[in-house]
């Protein structure tokens, strides 16, 4: 009899045969998720908040809140993946979570509408950490095609998130919202299935497994652990629901906390006790350390502030689309496809690019990366903010502005994003890797404070459910053109702090 490690590694186009099972599970959970995600707004302000004058406010605190706690979920889910399920059992137990949520997210009742989210939020801490590690596990260190497999499995991210907001966006306009979440739902379904089926077939070998079984049968308050993480995965949705329902600012927005809402204190406790911590950090490294330390806080600010922007494609850009441009091929919802579009066509052109210039010596280190990145986030808005000059008799802009829009910051997170997590890993002492690592992923959940902060600076209020034209679109403009002027400002400060970062990162390019 074989071990799971004499037999010989099954192989697909010379990269492990698991690769592709990963790559498609991700990709219809992404299709899940960007599905769903391009409807949520939009549901909130006609559905969930219809009755509401502040239903722009809600939806935007709400929106936020959702996007924070997702994010933080991940930290959690990856270290309880680390003790204890390992990454088989963990992205089984997310999907399921994340399967009922977009199914009960069909359910056309309010109470619901929080616990869906609320399921999503668990389901994704469990599933989304765990399969991208996943794919680093299928091979060795050293083993050069790991970059190519990385650049494969995120095409399958893209790919989901192209095509969710077309066909979620299509059946949410032309059967109701609640056959578009359902889609999400049965996609949802469709990548556990492709990752369930690897399982049985061996792809995986013994990659994926628990660290310990014995630890697993350990009882807990007299029930295994392999039984009490899901009891309690299940058991933590409705806690997260009442906070996700709690979007209204704490005693009315008469206390000492302001507009804050529950999740908004929360966050922000967490992260005076990050930075206490970092600070301790600091003070304990070497210079040596301590220097490439602040190049990873800096880069870990810069993405942050990044995604804050980025992110209003799923609140306030949605709106606008849906408000204030004459969109005639694709709605609102579906608008949600475009970054995914230009990811896919621009990834290896752009890979390519920095190939090039690395062979003659004029690739710019990852402060001018960022730098270029916060620009041209910039300048996305900067075209937005434009568009009111080309706005018709009823106040909608053409098209094009919105395109050239996402074209942009498109462009402005492939110079980010590929490069920030790698860069993380670099800068960090191996002692703490994995604490800063968790930083990096916590830094998405900030920005979605960012984006509730905005959202709410741009909600419209009104009576009437139906908010349209120049009733929206100075608010809209000036917005835009205020979020450019921060990212501007931002990218002009990275620029002139890159020449001290550059010395500061020494031997990491």
């Amino acid at each position: 009899m074989t071990d799971a490690n004499s037999r010989p590694e099954p192989e697909l186009l010379g990269h492990p045969k698991g690769l592709f099972y990963l790559f498609f599970a991700e990709l219809w959970e992404r299709f899940s998720f960007y599905g769903m995600r391009a409807l949520l707004t939009l549901y909130m302000v006609n559905e969930i908040f219809e009755a509401l004058a502040t239903r722009d406010l809600a939806a935007a605190a709400v929106y936020s809140s959702y996007g924070s706690l997702v994010y933080a979920s991940t930290v959690v889910g990856g270290r309880i993946s680390d003790q204890l399920l390992g990454f088989r059992k963990s992205i089984m137990l997310g999907g399921v979570l994340m399967a009922l949520g977009h199914f009960v997210l069909a359910v056309e009742n309010n109470m619901a509408f929080f616990l869906a989210l609320a399921l999503i939020v668990v389901g994704n801490g469990f599933f989304k950490p765990n399969i991208s590690t996943f794919v680093g596990s299928l091979y060795k260190d050293g083993d050069t095609r790991k970059d190519s497999g990385f650049t494969i499995f995120y095409m399958g991210i893209n790919i989901g998130g192209f095509v969710a907001p077309l066909l979620c966006g299509w059946l949410g306009r032309e059967y109701g919202w609640h056959y578009g979440f359902g889609l999400a739902g049965i996609g949802m379904l469709t990548g556990l299935l492709f990752f369930w089926s690897g399982i049985k077939k061996g792809v995986f070998m013994d990659k994926g497994l628990a660290p310990s079984e014995e630890a697993l049968n350990k009882p807990m308050l007299g029930v295994k652990k392999k039984t009490m993480v899901p009891i309690l995965a299940f058991l933590a949705a409705p806690i997260i629901a009442v906070m996700l329902s709690s979007y209204q600012a704490i005693g009315g927005g008469d206390t000492l906390f302001g507009d804050q809402n529950f999740v908004n204190v929360f966050f922000k406790t967490i992260g005076v006790v990050i930075l206490l911590y970092l600070g301790y950090i600091l003070y304990q490294a070497n210079p040596s350390e301590r220097k490439k330390l602040a190049v990873a806080l800096f880069i870990t600010l810069f993405m942050t502030v990044f995604w804050g922007f980025h992110e209003l494609s799923g609140s306030v850009i949605t709106l606008f689309a849906d408000r204030n441009v004459n969109l005639s091929i694709i709605d609102a919802a579906q608008t949600n496809a475009l970054n995914s579009m230009f990811i896919i066509i621009l990834s290896i052109p752009i890979s390519l690019l920095w190939t090039f210039l690395a062979k003659k010596k004029k690739n710019p280190r990852t402060p001018y990366k960022f730098g270029l990145g916060l620009a041209l986030a910039g300048i996305s808005f900067y075209v937005l903010s434009l568009s009111g000059a080309s706005a018709d008799e009823n106040g909608m802009v053409p098209f094009a502005y919105l395109l050239v829009m996402y074209f942009l910051i498109s462009v402005g997170e492939l110079f980010m994003s590929p490069v920030g997590l790698s860069k993380i890993t670099d800068l960090s002492p191996k002692r703490i890797v994995a604490f800063m690592m968790g930083v990096w992923f916590l830094s998405s959940a900030f920005a979605f404070q960012v984006v509730g902060f905005i959202g709410k600076q741009l909600a419209i209020e009104s009576d009437s459910a139906e908010i349209r034209g120049f009733a929206s679109l100075d608010t809209y403009i000036g917005g835009f053109e205020m979020i450019a002027q921060y990212a501007l400002g931002g990218a002009v400060i990275v620029f002139l702090l890159s020449p001290l970062l550059n010395r500061w990162m020494q031997n990491v390019h």
